[in-house]
């Protein structure tokens, strides 16, 4: 035998790995709509950029019949480095057609390599998950592999950003580490994530339940929020990645490059039409942000839960910038218990990948009710305010109609730090809305008048003239300046060139706590 021979044995061998399960359980795969470990990594990279890691990594396990000389390389898990529109990633991808892409010793081995590779080097992290669980062959290892991938997570979290993208089963403790990253992607009907399966809650419960109606894309999506993203299918799935990925920087100390805009004119006369003067109409705000922000740059998250506040990424004049806007079509724009976890979440990622934060803010106040505050709306709620304290990338506000209450304080107000607030000339910014504080204030005039309604309706405009107006926070200093609508994008982009080098520091401290 010689090189050449040898040579032979190791493309023979890698012809081995990258055939996973076989072409039977590959047949499988597709006969499901999936596509295989590689195909996933092929559509979502560079064309001939992949390098693959640990090929002919292989279990240790001998019982269970898992010795029995047909064990695959690999361990049904594909790892390496590649790039995605000339950025660099590195990335697992689960296959499936070996063990059900159950994670074992080697197989969480192999993702936590390639997972302090990414952290040494700075590099964005994606893993596309499609896993029955923990191998139950290998007992306490399977666990122990679990172990050493969540930890990563959290340790590499707010280091470089990381992506999940659920494409198959995600059981058990497949689901944590997912949870713990920045973002989840779902494909519809063919991605599930649950901690204990239809089965188990049948048997333990007597709950009777799908595994799409339990765990699907839909459900985590507009119900659980534990979803981002919801795809139709695996190749928009893996397009949204991409998509995700050019508005984020490589780690914490990088930010993202600012593109040229071909936009050239900033003056905005539709804002005056989209949002109605009298404050009690709805509209919808992404009609709002679509004329503020460069052309087809809105990027949404978390589109479908707590749609009373909607957030996402944009660029205006090239620059990124992430969104925090309250949605007036859906519960007048209130903060809930979910808007409150959505915002707050979002918020806190930008501030980790020094992304711009512009809020949009036309806000009743925090969600009335006992079910709200029996679910904790206090502790939720406050996790807005931590948030946005906390942040040190630059912060501005947009007032757009109104701003009550512990709400406006909430959202961005310059007593919790702020570096510009605008407000619309027909902002109304005050404890309460003029309507319910002309009722308390006014009670026994309103009470004693000959006509009550008329002296009502009086008193509820000489709140408004007298408090409720953004002179009153202008003249405070609580409002940098009032502008005129159509000057909005105008505005923001001068705020952000302004605001570009931007340093700001906290107190030295291990971590704060904020209230989880």
């Amino acid at each position: 035998m010689d090189i050449y021979d040898k040579i032979n044995e190791l493309y023979d061998k890698r012809r081995q790995a990258e055939l996973g399960g076989g072409d039977k359980r590959i047949e499988k795969q597709h006969a499901k709509g999936k596509m295989t470990a590689r195909e996933r990594i092929d559509y979502l990279l560079d064309d001939g950029s992949f390098v693959e890691l640990n090929t002919f990594i292989e279990h240790r396990e001998t019982d269970f019949s898992m010795n029995n000389g047909s064990t695959p390389s690999g361990d049904g898990v594909v790892t390496g480095f590649g790039k995605i529109n000339g950025k660099p990633v590195y990335l697992f991808a689960q296959d499936f057609t070996v063990y059900g892409g159950a994670l074992g010793e080697m197989h969480g081995k192999k993702i936590a390599a390639v997972m302090d590779l990414a952290a040494k080097n700075g590099i964005p992290f994606i893993g596309l998950n499609d896993s029955g669980g923990a191998r139950i062959q290998e007992g306490v290892s399977s666990l122990d592999g679990y172990g050493h991938v969540f930890y990563r997570n959290s340790i590499y979290s707010g280091v470089i950003p990381q992506i999940s993208v659920i494409m198959g089963p995600s059981a058990g403790g497949a689901v944590y580490s997912p949870a713990i990253t920045d973002f989840v992607i779902m494909v519809e009907k063919t991605s599930q994530m649950f901690i204990t399966g239809p089965k188990v809650i049948e048997t333990v419960t007597g709950e009777k339940i799908s595994s799409e109606d339990l765990g699907g894309a839909h459900i985590h999506n507009s119900k659980s929020g534990n979803a981002h993203i919801k795809a139709s299918t695996e190749e928009e799935a893996l397009d949204a990645v991409r998509n995700l990925l050019s508005y984020l920087p490589n780690n914490y100390q990088d930010k993202v490059e600012k593109l040229e805009s071909n936009e050239k004119e900033p003056i905005r006369p539709e804002l005056t039409d989209i949002v109605p003067f009298d404050a009690t109409r709805p509209y919808d705000v992404k009609k709002v942000i679509n004329e503020v922000v460069d052309e087809g740059s809105f990027f949404e998250i978390h589109k479908d839960f707590a749609k009373n506040i909607v957030v996402g990424f944009a660029r205006i004049d090239g620059e990124v910038v992430g969104l925090v806007c309250n949605q007036p079509k859906y519960l007048a724009g209130g903060l809930d218990i979910d808007s409150s976890d959505k915002a707050s979440r979002f918020i806190r990622f930008c501030d980790s990948f020094n992304i711009p934060i512009i809020t949009f803010e036309d806000v009743t106040g925090f969600f009335p009710g006992v079910k709200q505050e029996h679910g904790g709306i206090i502790r939720h709620g406050a996790k807005i305010l931590y948030a946005y304290s906390e942040a040190t990338v630059p912060k501005i506000t947009v007032i757009t109609r109104k701003a009550y209450g512990g709400a406006y304080v909430a959202l961005n107000s310059k007593s919790i730090g702020a570096d510009l607030v605008y407000a619309w000339p027909n902002a109304e910014i005050a404890v309460m809305g003029p309507d319910g504080a002309a009722n308390i204030i006014y009670a026994k005039e309103i009470a004693e008048s000959d006509n009550p309604e008329a002296t009502r309706q009086e008193k509820i405009d000489t709140y408004r003239e007298k408090f409720a107006n953004p002179y009153i926070a202008a003249s405070l200093g609580m409002v940098d300046d009032v502008i005129d609508p159509r000057e909005t994008r105008l505005k923001l982009m001068q705020a952000l060139e302004m605001l570009r080098n931007k340093q700001e520091s906290r107190p030295n401290k291990k971590h704060g706590n904020i209230p989880l």
